[in-house]
């Protein structure tokens, strides 16, 4: 029986995961990550929450912060009784400063132009980054979690696992995983990615859990008032970065309030009246503009990324592959060519609409996660 550090939300999916990992037979310890931001209901408690009949374990400090800060306390409070109901420990633990670096590239992203994805970094810096630190000092052997997707081993026993999509394609969570260490994927659960989530729920019914019925979390977990333009401004002080928005031929035609309120394909919210739709086609960061235009000015067939990360072996050629430009577009069918300096180079058999800088760009074979990049 291995020991597994799960990370909580107080869902139905990390919920089940729970469960899933106990009738393994592994000695599960949940654990609900703070980040500190303030929300409507504030959490009162500055104890530790851990399930009723179960002996504390012994905390080792892994070099995490500690200090009591603000969460989601109906989430905590939601985490804490299906601990209890599954009789395992639950460790509330403030990652606030970890959080902080996810919020600064939040805002950095957004003030420079480019549209961000903090789950993927939340995913590579604390859910499968800080954890194993914790994992570690609490003589866990693996980190779980709730994702739908699913770690398929090696059959030679000589290869890391492969990341491979979710059973429940509607529900696939792979992309946002693909910048995981391949060198950990050997300490990493996904319990649920074999399951399609009506069965989640089915489970948790029939455990009698509190959150069989809770719906998904669609927000971003720091931005918990307002919108994302609305929290860019409170936090990127004094920079300004309204300007004008123009078509792809120059024409100045309105002016926009700052690039925050914007991202590459958005039709909604430009204020300006046209005979037929407009988009956002680009942003640029160093004119502050807006250029909008018609739908086929939106249509890419190629394009670059950089920071890449593989969970093979790295290529060293061109090869076919699909590949995903957003968590919610469709795979496409592309020739892939590794670049110098952790890029790459993707060629699509046909267009894609809305490729927005600082969105991953993300590699399959079959279901298999290859690797990918940041969309430059």
């Amino acid at each position: 029986m291995s020991r597994v550090v799960l990370a909580m939300s107080g869902g139905v999916d990390s919920s089940v995961a729970a469960k899933l990992l106990l009738d393994a037979g592994h000695d599960v310890i949940g654990v609900f990550m703070r980040h500190g931001e303030q929300t409507s209901t504030a959490c009162t408690s500055g104890q530790q929450a851990s399930a009723s009949g179960v002996a504390s374990l012994p905390i080792v400090d892994p070099g995490l912060s500690r200090k009591q800060g603000c969460c989601t306390a109906a989430d905590a409070a939601d985490g804490r009784r299906v601990a209890d109901r599954l009789d395992i420990p639950f460790y509330a633990i403030d990652f606030e400063a970890e959080f902080g670096r996810i919020i600064d590239y939040f805002v950095e992203e957004y003030t420079s132009a480019r549209t961000p994805n903090p789950c993927v970094v939340c995913n590579n810096w604390l859910k499968f980054g800080k954890l194993c630190q914790y994992a570690d000092s609490v003589g866990a052997k693996y980190v779980a979690t709730g994702h739908y997707a699913r770690l398929i081993p090696d059959p030679t026993g000589g290869q890391p696992p492969a990341l491979c999509r979710g059973v429940d394609r509607s529900k696939d969570q792979s992309y946002v995983l693909f910048g995981l260490d391949r060198s950990l994927l050997d300490r990493f659960l996904l319990p649920v990615g074999g399951y399609q989530k009506s069965q989640i729920r089915d489970i948790a019914r029939g455990l009698g859990l509190p959150v069989a019925e809770k719906k998904d979390s669609q927000e971003i977990c720091f931005v918990t008032q307002g919108d994302y333009a609305e929290f860019v401004r409170g936090r990127r002080g004094d920079v300004d970065t309204s300007g004008d928005i123009v078509t792809t031929d120059g024409h100045v035609v309105g002016r926009h309030g700052g690039l925050e309120n914007f991202t590459v394909g958005q039709r909604k919210g430009l204020k300006v009246a046209f005979g037929e739709p407009r988009f956002v086609v680009r942003l640029e960061a160093d004119t502050r503009r807006v250029v909008i235009g018609t739908r086929d000015d939106l249509a890419r067939t190629e394009m670059t990324a950089n920071r890449t990360n593989w969970l093979v072996d790295p290529p060293a050629r061109g090869f076919r592959c699909r590949v995903k430009i957003r968590y919610l577009s469709q795979l496409a069918a592309a020739t892939v060519e590794p670049l110098p300096g952790d890029r790459l180079r993707a060629v699509l058999d046909d267009p894609k609409h809305g490729v927005a800088p600082g969105q991953a760009l993300v590699c399959y074979d079959g279901d298999r996660v290859l690797g990918g990049g940041w969309i430059e």
